[in-house]
């Protein structure tokens, strides 16, 4: 009896002792004293707290979201769930290899139309951005299609063209972090300059474009200066196929300044890369690329039945599938992927209440985390990503979600989506020295002013762990926070 008393109180001091550490280094680091924290620890296999502070307060999650939306995605989907492209004609080529009519690239949510290596590989460089469609335009000229008189048509009407959630910053749209939403989506719907530096003053900087598209019209106001600090800037008007670059480069240095930027309008971008794919094997196109939009106002409910558009009729000239789900969830949450993560979203909406929309995707977002005992006052989300700055949750309520997950038939699934500690995504770069923090599964979440950690540890004394780790209204530097943040994770390990 007295063995088992003993090991109670030191379980308790342990306990104590934890809660000790963790207020002390918030109450006694200055930078900490200025945040707004939030956390909750729970032990999953006894299933009870080990440490709660401010958990039942709302926060903003950041990519800390992508958790609920990758988790939805995998049960309501299932891991072996595949997404489908499709090239459509009216009808057969004739016997000369002749098409009347418009040509429909069919987009249905595929996140996987890049040169990303997939399944997910830490540092892998990427291939050709285009090989996806050059497979589709390698299908379609073995139909024997030589001459095409009408438009190449990217379809994206089975979502709803929405391509912003609300809660987005009007500057987001032009970085490639906030690409807009499509059901036809190429290299992430991003199209990367590079400025390299002439080598000597008074010669322009080359620009090159990846993929190597013509979409926009680049008006190159960038000056080559000796020893000039790089400063480059630049404009797109909304509406725009026009970007206007300005500012100066050191003529000297070697290496080339990148802008990655996201494409507008991903739909008559994907049209306009099967376009030139067809031309390059000799196909006669007499029309010209061109976008098929769904509007709001088109659709009778956005949250429930909406009238999904009619499968594609006609004639399939060509057929690409995307990776298992598993593999595609595994890349959102490795390394954040905004875009891939409202693809989820929206494809959740489509597949399961046939409306492709935000709207339904959260709606059944709902219906999902009240099945795993969920409050609806926990939490609020107006995004799948976690860029919407309208997005709340309380701390409590993702460890409820990660301990639903812990017990369901996906759990070995789900835990494989996040980054390890000082080992791959996210993560690969903290807990630098500290071997320990590779017993940390989680994933990050960045805004300004917000930092959140949320996921799984192995800890030495306590077993498994699940936690929710959040950092608003800070405005000290991301890395001294972050930093406080991995001391928490470290502790825990223990």
């Amino acid at each position: 009896m007295g063995r088992w008393v003993v090991l109670l109180v030191s379980q308790a001091l342990l306990a104590q002792t934890l809660e000790q550490r963790i207020a002390g280094l918030l109450e006694s680091t200055p930078v900490a004293q200025r945040c707004f924290w939030g956390l909750e620890v729970a032990d999953l296999e006894k299933d009870q707290p080990v440490f709660r502070h401010n958990a039942e307060r709302m926060f903003v999650p950041a990519s800390s979201t992508k958790l609920f939306t990758t988790a939805l995605a995998l049960v309501r989907l299932g891991p072996d769930y595949r997404f489908k492209t499709v090239v459509m004609a009216e009808r057969a080529p004739d016997a000369a290899g002749r098409l009347s009519g418009e040509v429909r690239l069919v987009g249905g949510g595929d996140p996987s139309l890049s040169g990303r290596v997939i399944p997910y590989q830490k540092d892998a460089p990427a291939g050709d951005p285009l090989a996806c469609i050059e497979g589709l335009a390698e299908q379609v000229a073995g139909r024997g299609v030589r001459r095409i008189d009408g438009d190449i048509v990217g379809d994206d009407t089975a979502y709803v063209w929405e391509p912003y959630p609300q809660g987005w910053a009007q500057d987001d749209a032009v970085w490639e972090y906030g690409a807009p939403v499509s059901a036809l989506t190429l290299n992430d719907n991003v199209i990367t300059v590079s400025v390299r530096p002439p080598g000597r003053a008074g010669l322009p900087p080359e620009l090159t474009l990846s993929p190597a598209l013509e979409y926009y019209v680049i008006d190159n106001r960038i000056q080559a200066r000796s020893g000039a600090e790089r400063r480059i800037r630049l404009e797109r008007l909304p509406g725009a196929r026009q970007l206007r670059l300005w500012g100066t480069i050191s003529a000297e240095v070697s290496t080339p300044a990148r802008l990655s930027l996201a494409v507008d309008d991903p739909a008559l971008y994907t049209a306009t890369a099967l376009y030139e794919a067809l031309l390059r094997r000799g196909v006669t196109i007499t029309g010209s690329p061109r976008a098929r939009h769904r509007f709001a106002n088109e659709v009778s409910d956005l949250k429930n039945n909406g009238g999904a558009p009619a499968q594609p009729t006609g004639v399939e000239l060509a057929r690409r599938e995307s990776p298992p789900l598993v593999e595609l969830l595994r890349v959102v949450d490795k390394i954040s992927q905004n875009l891939h993560a409202e693809l989820m979203l929206r494809e959740v909406g489509r597949v399961q209440r046939q409306a492709g929309t935000r709207e339904a995707g959260l709606e059944e977002m709902r219906q999902f985390l009240s099945e795993a005992g969920l409050e609806e006052t926990s939490y609020r989300f107006a995004d799948g990503s976690g860029l919407s700055r309208l997005n709340l949750v309380a701390p409590a309520a993702v460890v409820k979600l990660l301990r639903h997950l812990d017990r369901s038939p996906q759990r070995e699934a789900f835990v494989s989506l996040l980054p390890v500690g000082g080992e791959d995504g996210t993560l690969a770069n903290r807990f630098e020295d500290h071997p320990e923090g590779r017993r940390v599964r989680a994933k990050t979440g960045t805004l300004s002013h917000v930092s959140t950690l949320s996921g799984y540890i192995e800890s030495r004394s306590r077993g498994r762990l699940a936690f929710a780790l959040m950092v608003n209204n800070y405005n000290a530097a991301s890395s001294a926070v972050r930093s406080i943040v991995d001391k928490i994770c470290l502790l825990l390990t223990e």
